[in-house]
């Protein structure tokens, strides 16, 4: 129960910051950066959004023998967030281009989260 709370929680921060983020880059950017870099960062925001909300799936899936997949699919989804979401926003805030090797690596961190959350639900018991 504790390490659902822990993963929960962590996913709440995550959608309060890409909320967050989602309003700085509407708000705060239009006007700022050209209407490319602008799309980037949004990107990176409702990217950073969908995997909070996945990371809350993968928390709540927390128990019995899925227990072991739900935890590593919402650790790979902070990675990814972390790598592809933090990545498209350095890019699109600084126009720094060699970030963006590292977005496809969060890319892949978000496939191996849904990978081991679908072996999650596959192996789910009371």
């Amino acid at each position: 129960m504790r390490v659902m709370n822990l993963w929960l929680l962590i996913a709440a921060i995550n959608g309060f910051l890409a909320v967050a983020a989602g309003a700085f880059g509407a708000h705060g950017l239009q006007g700022r950066l050209d209407p490319h870099h602008l799309e980037i960062f949004e990107t990176g925001a409702r990217y950073q959004m969908y995997h909070a909300l996945a990371m809350g799936l993968a928390a709540l899936a927390m128990r019995g023998t899925a227990s072991g997949a739900a935890q590593t699919s919402a650790a790979f989804f902070l990675v990814g967030i972390v790598l592809f979401s933090g990545s498209l926003y350095v890019l699109a805030l600084t126009g720094i281009r060699a970030v963006g090797i590292v977005t496809p690596f969060g890319g892949l961190a978000f496939l191996i989260g849904w990978g081991a959350l679908a072996w999650a639900a596959a192996t789910v018991s009371a």
